[in-house]
């Protein structure tokens, strides 16, 4: 081993000679401060060399020889302190004997690290870099912890923010409300003149319609809207009936544009609401090539065709205000709940043409429908959706 290192230090310091021609100078061919290195000079430092790493490892060796003699007597001298204490317990004061034999067990620990960190010496840049392998995966592992708890804090913050801002409209309307009543600017004046007020985006409040809806080959359907909700201001009407549980849907929600199911078949209505301002909405539909308009305010926003086509309304179903229905007159979704206020519901089963629709929108005239006509009699209220006094058409009509 130690010819190794010297060949290897010799080969590191281009110190090695090559061959010598007969009648040629034995000089080695390594350059040095006068052009060569004679063969005596190279031989010296190759046996100082070889010395210097020989004192090394003879001092390394005897210093664990006498670690490893000085552990064993500790230990001889442990037991027998151990024996002398058992057999002798009554001549040593126990207290003595019991500090005897922690201070030979501090020595004897002492020892050992002092005997293991010699023994491993050679085996610290192996160990070394184990340990940074393995703190850098303790650390990988706490940055992915802290983010994830980060993560969530910030989902949690979002979360009650939204809730905030939900109770906090709620609190808005129902003082707006009480502001009305002590004033005594409103009063039920008919049967028909209030409000449907949905505070809250749940899966439990909901105005249901006692009205039965025969089988329809067209429709028209009228409303007043108000709401400030987003994204989407959630489904003002929905209508199921077996087998099929969007048979007859106007929905909002998720960001998406208004939309008008049939028969689970889809169009988007060109409708905007969600402003705080009364809004008055009508559709119309028939079942000849699916054509359909929509209005707003009583002006014309759009119109299609090919929605549902020749695939008249079925009868024997359930008509409600507020959500979505899933399956008959239930498994609602707080996503797709309506928030706001409504009123003046009315459904036909004709196209009415746009003139009358006008004429509604602006105030001029009253028309009810002859499916459902809105009235306290036709719309029962459930799951904490409350009844208020509606303004009048000309403060509706307000910019």
């Amino acid at each position: 081993m130690q010819r190794a290192f010297a060949l290897a230090e010799a080969t590191r310091l281009g110190l090695l000679c090559s061959a010598v021609p007969p009648g040629e100078d034995p000089v080695c061919n390594a350059p040095s401060p006068h052009g060569t290195f004679t063969h005596d000079t190279t031989v010296i430092r190759l046996r100082e060399t070889v010395l210097l790493q020989k004192e090394t490892i003879l001092s390394q060796r005897d210093t664990i020889h006498e670690l490893r003699s000085e552990l064993g007597r500790c230990e001889v001298v442990r037991d027998k302190a151990r024996q002398e204490t058992g057999n002798a317990m009554e001549d040593r004061p126990p207290n003595r004997s019991a500090e005897i034999l922690d201070e030979l067990g501090r020595t004897m620990r002492l020892l050992k690290h002092r005997l293991e960190s010699l023994e491993h010496d050679l085996e610290n840049s192996a160990g070394e870099g184990l340990s940074r392998h393995g703190k850098t995966g303790i650390e990988r592992h706490l940055l992915t912890r802290v983010i994830e708890l980060e993560h969530g804090k910030s989902q949690l913050q979002n979360e009650t923010m939204t809730h905030q801002k939900h109770v906090d409209s709620a609190l808005t309307v129902l003082q707006q409300r009480v502001d009305e009543l002590e004033h005594g600017t409103n009063l039920f004046k008919t049967a028909d003149s209030f409000k449907a007020s949905f505070l809250l985006r749940t899966d439990y409040m909901y105005a249901r319609v006692q009205t039965r809806l025969p089988e329809m080959y067209a429709f028209t359907v009228s409303m007043w809207l108000r709401s400030s909700a987003t994204p989407g201001v959630g489904t003002p009407f929905s209508y199921a009936v077996p087998g099929e549980a969007n048979e007859l849907a106007l929905v909002e929600w998720g960001g998406n544009p208004m939309e008008l199911l049939i028969n689970d078949k889809v169009a988007q209505m060109p409708l905007t609401v969600n402003d705080g301002r009364w809004h008055h909405l009508a559709i119309t539909w028939t079942t000849r090539d699916g054509m359909w308009s929509a209005y707003q305010d009583g002006q014309a926003r759009g119109s299609g065709e090919d929605l549902a086509a020749w695939h008249p309304i079925k009868p024997g179903g359930m008509l409600i205000l507020g959500q979505e229905q899933d399956h008959i007159g239930g498994q609602f979704d707080a996503i797709q709940a309506f928030v706001g206020e409504l009123a003046d519901f009315q459904l036909w089963d004709r196209v009415l043409p746009h003139s009358d629709l006008i004429s509604i929108a602006n105030c001029s005239t009253t028309l009810s429908g002859n499916v459902v006509a809105w009235a306290t009699a036709t719309i029962e209220l459930r799951g904490g959706a409350v009844q208020w006094p509606l303004e009048s058409c000309a403060v509706r009509r307000r910019p």
